[in-house]
């Protein structure tokens, strides 16, 4: 049995630069991941229009002036190609593929309390053991399926977009069929719509979204933006969602109506999130405040689409705008505007069943020749679930979580000892630009173990009071937030899950914005982490590593 000091779970954002901080102090340690390569959600998501929705630039590792300096983006917002062969260049350039084994989805992770070590069972039908175990697992890495009878019965092509085929898949004169309008379902129909024979979309709620405006990223202005990056990246420190967009300071009503209308207007046709970011404070929290600005884009759409019926449908009428996470989108409500692409609503006439040649609903059977699922993903927990991950006692985290979250500043949880997470539930990446929020927590996470290592402490556990203090801080904040109310991954949301259906809120995500976020994770690391148990436990690991080292710690 191989034993490892730490073993990261995932070979995304978080999980790549994880490896790269434990390699650089010579710890014995190494990635597994359940896909065939590299890259989280960049290797699994290719579907056409897949892209960043944060600037290229912010999305970018920190970490190296010589990455930064010699990375140049193509596009302000870059594409799921481009974005992989960045993660490959960053796990080249540093050495890190060594570090990884891919193919290797790891089905269970046990806490051995006696001999203070997490004993995992790999997909491969190995099983390894490590001091500290570390879950960089994605946020949105567990596809979901609708809730649909027939669904192997259907004869053409068919997929989930997480699961889009690595090879082009043709569909110059098909007809394909779109299932969801939520964030990848408005990527996709905006970039295949003048591709396809006919595109018919199923949706079932419309979702509020607002133009990307991407364009390419010149020599001059890639020059540009190396020389300001430390500019770059303190305003994504300073703003809530770790983005360069900041909050207006005005207040929503110290202002007339004719200034709003004016910096609405600005943001609408400015690239990227500051419509919704830069946008004033107020319509996140202020009922009134955000029915205006919604019934500001409801007009923005309504002279976007030329049939008034079809407009309508496409207008959210159950949540407002920014309430939660927002798509952002290139060409997709102009594509109605086309004659061969139609619009089904699914809350008057419901999905039935999938047939062999296509879909029934209650009102009539339609032919397709591919099938495509854009319907989202167990967000955030998903991941998690899918392994079996017992605690002290044998508790099983999933159990733990099943109607209530709970963690000790998104990074640990009490009852599973030496597990950390660096972009976990309630910590502030699910809410943030996420590469900004991985960071500051693979930083913190690292920080902490070389404090474990330095005091020769072997097992951490936050405590049970700590885990309540912040569980209930996290679920205060909702309090304050529109979003409280949205059927969304950031409530936990999801009709295809079963018990995460309306009536069941989750408090998933960190809503106290960034710059409170790192404040009080670093003013517990300056304290010594007086909220963490720590002390020494188990036997001695096996004395053999996997690249020979004798009782590993470092290499």
């Amino acid at each position: 049995m191989t034993h490892y000091e730490a073993i990261v779970v995932g070979a995304g954002v978080a999980g790549i630069y994880q490896i790269k901080r434990l390699a650089d102090l010579g710890i014995e340690a190494t990635v597994l991941e359940a896909g065939g390569d590299l890259g989280g959600t960049w290797y699994w998501n290719r579907y056409p229009g897949a892209r960043f929705d944060s600037e290229s630039y912010t999305y970018g590792y920190s970490f190296s002036r010589e990455l930064l300096d010699e990375w140049h983006w193509k596009e302000r917002f870059s594409g799921q190609p481009e974005n992989l062969r960045y993660l490959n260049h960053v796990a080249d350039k540093f050495g890190l593929r060594k570090y990884m084994q891919f193919n290797c989805r790891v089905d269970a992770a046990h806490y051995d309390e006696a001999q203070n070590l997490w004993r995992l069972r790999v997909s491969d039908g190995r099983e390894l053991t490590c001091r500290f175990l570390i879950l960089a697992l994605g946020l949105l890495s567990m596809p979901t399926l609708p809730r649909v009878e027939g669904m192997e019965s259907f004869k053409g092509q068919s997929f989930h977009t997480f699961h889009w085929p690595q090879e082009p898949v043709d569909m110059a004169g098909k007809r394909v069929a779109v299932i969801g309008t939520g964030a990848t379902g408005i990527q996709v129909i905006g970039e295949i719509a003048d591709k396809v024979g006919d595109l018919t979309v199923f949706q079932r709620r419309p979702n509020w979204s607002a133009p990307l405006n991407n364009g390419p990223i010149s020599d001059e202005q890639m020059a540009d933006i190396r020389r300001r990056y430390d500019e770059i990246f303190a305003a994504c420190a300073r703003s809530p969602g770790g983005f360069e967009h900041e909050p207006d300071r005005r207040g929503f009503y110290e202002v007339t109506r004719e200034e709003r209308l004016a910096l609405w207007d600005k943001l609408y046709d400015e690239p990227g999130f500051g419509i919704w970011l830069a946008n004033f404070r107020e319509i996140f929290t202020d009922e009134k405040a955000n029915a205006e600005f919604s019934e500001y884009i409801a007009d923005r759409i309504r002279k976007r689409v030329k049939d008034p019926q079809v407009a309508e449908k496409l207008i959210p009428r159950d949540h407002g705008f920014g309430v939660q996470r927002v798509p952002m989108e290139t060409r997709y409500f102009e594509a109605y505007n086309q004659p061969n692409v139609h619009l089904v609503d699914i809350s008057e006439t419901p999905l039935v069943r999938i047939t062999e040649t296509g879909l029934r609903t209650t009102e009539r059977d339609y032919e397709f020749d591919i099938i495509v699922y854009a319907t989202g993903f167990d967000a955030i927990t998903g991941a998690f679930d899918k392994i079996d991950i017992r605690g002290v006692g044998g508790e099983a985290l999933a159990d733990k979580w099943r109607t209530t979250i709970s963690s000790y500043l998104g990074m640990m949880i009490h009852g599973f000892p030496n597990l950390l997470m660096p972009a976990g539930p309630q910590s502030g990446s699910a809410s943030t630009n996420y590469p900004r929020g991985i960071e500051t927590g693979v930083n913190w996470c690292t920080d902490f173990l070389e404090h474990v290592w330095a005091k020769g402490y072997t097992r951490f556990e936050a405590t049970e009071a700590a885990e309540k203090r912040w569980t209930d801080h996290v679920t205060g904040m909702y309090a304050m937030m529109l979003m409280r109310k949205a059927k969304s991954w950031f409530t936990g949301y999801n009709s295809n899950v079963p018990g995460h259906e309306q009536g069941t809120i989750r408090y998933l995500v960190y809503n106290g914005g960034s710059p409170k976020y790192v404040g009080i994770i670093n003013s517990a690391a300056a304290k010594g982490y007086p909220d963490v148990s720590l002390g020494a436990g188990g036997a001695p690991p096996p004395a053999h590593g996997p690249m020979g080292v004798t009782s590993p710690t470092r290499a």
